[in-house]
């Protein structure tokens, strides 16, 4: 495939994490709840962060 759509893919990807990362779906899971004892916002995060790694991971080396 073109590296062109590579770039197009990375980009798209960037502005999910802008969109994940931004105050209004972070206000949604700010209540106090937790899971584990762990706060449901922390976790939120993490495995948002930990999502757009393994999707770049994989964007750049299927397209090595």
């Amino acid at each position: 495939m073109k590296p062109q759509i590579k770039g197009q893919q990375l980009v798209a990807l960037f502005l999910v994490g802008v969109l994940l990362f931004n105050y209004p779906l972070l206000f949604l899971f700010s209540a106090e709840r937790m899971i584990w004892g762990i706060p449901i916002l922390y976790i939120f995060i993490f495995v948002a962060w930990a999502v757009l790694i393994a999707l770049i991971t994989m964007i750049i080396e299927y397209y090595k």
